[in-house]
């Protein structure tokens, strides 16, 4: 049985990712409060994967968990997981919309609310939960009768909790993003995605087109571009990248070399496969495949008629 930790408690959007997984459901699943507590469980042994949120599509990437596999975990990331989110402010039973003055939620959820709220409770404020069932448990345990939660319909369920508004994301088609971490590179399926982490050699004029030119040259697709510190220092900046391919193509494989070689200190944070549609993404691939093929083949017709030394 596969025992997977994710970032809990019970009734998150992280569970709810996990349960879309029909291997992952079936198998024995723990709760952690952090996302980095998620993946140390991993690390000692006491997962064989976890499940943390990596990206938002309003929100953008959740810092805590780039942060922590680059630089606090040699965890690899083995598929991804892309969920649909609706958000529903819960309270509750007998507490109205209008009673509403406080609203706990996990930052990433109340940002995503911003411009509901601010029409519909603009007298309420918000407070930073942990998690969306955190906020839910919260309220749940809570005498108050002016506390609300933003969480997802599971929570309320877990909780006991009434949904006084639902869909009250200010996007509408919000997605989450969220990966299965662990050790090991999944084989390749053919609608793949590879993310690393460059470090720059030397902060200098050009030295990021650099580093984009290895991609560029051989026709490969970055799909994410993310800056962030490297934390040795103010303004020194290090660069989250996600391409289309695998590490056993060639052509990834090559870019990574010359990168890792020419370019910058790189870190592998993965191969795994894509979630969502493969159509264009694999003939993307499979195109530049072809080309990278024809030119090795090429290369190595002029190679073999290199004369020995005499």
């Amino acid at each position: 049985m596969v025992r997977v930790a994710y970032f809990g408690p019970a009734g998150t959007f992280s569970e709810e990712a996990l349960l879309t997984q029909s291997d992952l459901a079936a198998g024995e699943r723990t709760p952690f409060a952090a996302v980095p507590e998620v993946i140390a469980a991993v690390e000692r042994g006491q997962a064989d994967g976890g499940v943390v949120p990596i990206e938002n599509m309003i929100e953008g990437s959740v810092s805590v968990t780039l942060d922590t596999l680059a630089f606090d975990s040699d965890l690899l990331i083995q598929r991804e997981i892309d969920l649909p989110v609706s958000l529903n402010l819960c309270a509750r039973p007998g507490v109205a919309l209008a009673d509403v003055r406080t609203v706990v939620s996990f930052p990433h959820a109340i940002a995503q609310c911003r411009g509901w709220m601010a029409k519909k409770i603009p007298n309420a404020e918000p407070r930073a939960s942990h998690s969306t069932s955190d906020a839910a448990r919260e309220v749940s345990r809570s005498k108050r009768t002016d506390l609300a939660a933003i969480c997802n319909a599971l929570a309320a369920e877990i909780y006991g909790l009434d949904v006084l508004a639902s869909e009250i994301e200010d996007h509408p088609e919000n997605q989450t993003r969220f990966v299965l971490v662990g050790r090991g590179v999944p084989a390749p399926t053919g609608h793949d995605k590879t993310s690393i982490v460059c470090f720059q050699r030397a902060d200098r004029p050009g030295s990021l087109l650099s580093i984009l030119q290895e991609f560029a040259a051989r026709a490969i697709n970055l799909t994410k571009l993310e800056s962030r510190p490297t934390k040795r220092g103010l303004g020194d900046y290090c660069f989250f990248m996600d391409c289309e391919g695998h590490i056993a193509d060639e052509v990834v494989a090559d870019t990574l070399r010359n990168l890792a070689a020419k370019q910058a200190e790189v870190k592998f944070l993965g191969s795994y496969p894509v979630g969502g549609p493969a159509e264009v993404g694999v003939a993307r691939r499979r195109a530049a495949g072809r080309a990278w093929k024809h030119a090795s083949d090429w290369v190595e017709s002029i190679r073999v008629q290199i004369r020995e030394t005499e």
